[in-house]
């Protein structure tokens, strides 16, 4: 028999308990509990959805004689859509298995050895249990569990960070963000613009892996695993399952682009991973990258598990358009914003597509 909750008792049993989503699930859910439908215009279409035929760009030939050709395909996929996959990456597939297998034991634990780790009650500020998104400020809950884990230190992961992931999360991370450094390194060079190692360490400051669970769900035409949003760094390194349920929206300016405006699926590849563009790097580039779009869907079937990295720029960092990239375009798209200040508008509201942009963005009259 399915389990019954009014508003607050769900709110209770999930949120503050920290049972999760897996814990109704694990009640014997046989509906989707109304607090997690969303508004029509929100759900995801699979069978309306095309999938991304997009191969994966492979990093080793950053090193070889067609780098120019790897730099180009890199720079095309994040001026249009903001999202490409990677192989020959330098994490070693062998850490991107055991990280998913991590993650799936980290939320196999009972409900109270998650819930430790909930906001207030844990035992570093850095390390966060959490469902949903903003659950205090959301018309329909996500279908999702996290833990977050910020890099401080080394010595701060082994102690904080829980026992199952602390020693693969941190090897996925470090080997994650050494690529990351590449990456940014190609997109400037693109804009003709050289970043000294010390600005990148800057953009790159604040370094977070979070392990997302999305379970079975029973009704996933009504609900979202993740609402529609852009992250708000420089880049996202994705590590998907093999379930699948990643989509990301085409741009709807992009000209000639077949599916602008659509959304997409970006199937599981094994040994790749999704990297996305961020706000922070479109407001660097005044617009010319663009940050992704994305959401992702539940699944009747089984339950899925994603890992990202976010690569986000030092709290205290002031992020504006790069003055060589105004005076080529002759104006500034964004106004200067201490990034601090960024991210508490991005997390004081539930996701809303793009609209974290508006926060930085200059109106045109």
């Amino acid at each position: 028999m399915s389990p019954s909750f009014d508003g607050d008792s769900l709110y209770n049993f999930v949120v503050r308990d920290g049972n999760g989503v897996k814990g109704l699930v694990d009640l014997g859910l046989e509906k989707v509990p109304e607090q997690y439908i969303q508004p029509p215009y929100e759900r995801i279409d699979k069978l309306r959805a095309s999938s991304c035929d997009r191969p994966p760009i492979d990093l080793s030939m950053l090193d070889g004689p067609r780098r120019s050709e790897v730099v180009e395909l890199i720079a095309e996929a994040a001026e249009t859509v903001g999202f490409f996959q990677v192989v020959n990456h330098g994490v070693p597939v062998e850490v991107l298995e055991s990280v998913k297998r991590a993650a799936r034991e980290f939320f196999g634990r009972v409900p109270e050895k998650k819930a430790v780790y909930r906001k207030g009650v844990s035992p570093s500020p850095h390390v966060k249990y959490g469902t949903s998104f903003v659950p205090e400020k959301e018309k329909a809950l996500e279908w999702k569990d996290y833990i977050s884990m910020v890099y401080t230190s080394d010595g701060d992961a082994f102690e904080f960070w829980p026992n199952e992931c602390r020693e693969v999360a941190l090897e996925y991370l470090k080997a994650s963000i050494s690529m990351v450094r590449k990456l940014i390194g190609v997109v400037m060079e693109k804009l003709g613009v050289t970043l000294d190692e010390s600005r990148i360490d800057s953009l790159i400051g604040l370094k977070m892996v979070n392990m997302n669970f999305y379970p079975t769900c029973p009704n996933p035409d009504l609900t979202v695993g993740v609402g529609r949003h852009s992250d708000m760094g420089m880049f996202t390194v994705l590590l998907q399952d093999g379930i699948g349920g990643l989509y990301v929206k085409m741009e709807e300016d992009i000209a000639d682009a077949e599916n602008n405006g659509e959304w997409i699926e970006i199937p599981p590849i094994p040994g790749a991973l999704v990297i996305n563009v961020g706000d922070t790097l479109q407001i660097l580039s005044n617009g010319k990258y663009k940050s992704a779009e994305h959401r992702v869907r539940t699944t009747s079937t089984q339950s899925r598990v994603s890992i990202p990295i976010f690569a986000l720029p030092r709290p205290d960092e002031k992020i504006k358009p790069l003055p060589q990239v105004v005076e080529r375009d002759g104006v500034a798209r964004y106004r200067e914003v201490v990034f601090e200040e960024y991210m508490n508008n991005f997390f004081g509201k539930a996701h809303e597509g793009k609209k974290s942009l508006d926060f930085a963005q200059i109106n045109s009259s």
